[in-house]
């Protein structure tokens, strides 16, 4: 099992910027298969971003290609987000996930392990 926790959401202005963290522990981090999502209010939960243990291979869901960034620092257990362009339809609470499979998925069911998210609210 992987504990996940999720830092560095907050209201901001559409066009600003943001950096979401997620901090990893316990199952080897590098063996994890990462991924972010999102749930606004009165929505399911959707795909934003995934990437693969090493990092050479990412995925963004239609909607942030260009805007939003995923990276990861193995040697520190943590994932990152970097949501530039934000836009108040963005304004949701954002899950990191955790699967020990390799390959990005875009079904939230397939991922292991959540964190209890992190609130972005984007006001125009």
């Amino acid at each position: 099992q992987v504990q996940l926790v999720e830092s560095g959401g907050g209201l901001v202005q559409a066009g600003d910027s943001l950096r979401l963290s997620c901090a990893a522990s316990g199952r080897t981090f590098s063996f994890q298969t990462m991924g972010w999502f999102r749930q606004a209010p009165g929505k399911e939960r959707e795909f934003v971003a995934g990437i693969s243990r090493s990092g050479d291979n990412t995925l963004f869901a239609d909607s942030v290609k260009g805007r939003f960034t995923i990276s990861r620092n193995n040697g520190q257990n943590t994932v990152f987000l970097q949501r530039n362009s934000l836009k108040p339809e963005g304004t949701a609470v954002s899950y990191c996930a955790a699967k020990f499979a390799s390959g990005i998925a875009t079904m939230s069911q397939t991922y292991n392990d959540w964190g209890q998210g992190t609130q972005v609210t984007v006001s125009s």
